[in-house]
């Protein structure tokens, strides 16, 4: 197995990390947005190449193919045509949700302010926004305690840990495609979570909707529900605890 892996973030320094020190061979080229600090990298040497460009990323690349499949680690940017036909097995991608559901932006926050089923996925890259086949799934569960925060991090815990289950079994060309049913999933742009994060005073909402919306964005270090008044704008997070009788 030949693959083109190409990370970002923690999610992908810990799944780039185990698979050099598990699979150093496999890698035949290491792809980041930004130059990391990989111990294994610099052990087994595979090659480096910081993303500037798919023009210059594909110009780079060149020579150190034939490449047998793409990993896509927590990878930001969406691939075109001409990169999916780098490999001859084409591409897998990192997803935290429990695909159909939540495809796009922001899945902890939809998550949560939905009620739907949660996890993470592995699956086939094709010409839509995470649609391709399903190779397997991990669901979490959460409660009333749970926020986007706490997701976000389950998720990058629960992704690390199904790749490396399902990792042997993609060597070994003995997994599965399972096609998503659309019609019972979600998608959003990253462009909703503005105006969905905007309470408005004179809205009524039960008091589900309104707890589900305050827990889904409050996440530390980062904008969260908010409300104006009097010409001013405020931020409003939540902290649910369970009451132990």
């Amino acid at each position: 197995m030949k693959i083109l892996l190409m990370c970002d973030g923690p999610v992908g320094n810990s799944i780039a990390e185990w698979l050099l020190e598990h699979y150093p061979s496999d890698i035949r080229a290491l792809v980041m947005l930004k130059k990391s600090l990989f111990s294994n990298a610099r052990k087994n040497k595979p090659p480096n190449i910081i993303f500037e460009s798919e023009t210059q990323l594909q110009k780079d690349l060149c020579g150190l193919g034939p490449f047998d499949l793409g990993v896509l680690a927590w990878w930001p940017k969406i691939l075109s045509q001409s990169m999916l036909k780098l490999t001859s097995g084409g591409f897998i991608n990192t997803h935290p949700s429990l695909l159909p559901y939540n495809r796009g932006k922001n899945y902890n926050f939809w998550a949560l302010v939905e009620e739907s089923p949660f996890g993470v996925s592995l699956h086939y890259v094709d010409e839509g926004i995470d649609n391709g086949d399903i190779i397997s799934q991990s669901r979490i569960s959460y409660t009333w305690e749970d926020t986007g925060e706490t997701l976000h991090f389950k998720a990058c815990s629960a992704m690390v840990e199904l790749f490396k289950e399902t990792y042997p079994r993609i060597r070994a060309s003995a997994i599965p495609r399972l096609a998503q049913d659309l019609n019972k999933g979600s998608f959003h742009y990253a462009k909703e979570i503005e105006a969905a994060s905007k309470i408005d005073l004179k809205k009524k909402y039960s008091a589900r909707e309104l707890i589900n919306l305050l827990r889904a964005r409050t996440f530390a270090g980062r904008p969260s529900c908010y409300f104006e008044a009097d010409g001013k704008s405020y931020e409003i997070t939540v902290n649910i605890k369970r009451k132990w009788e």
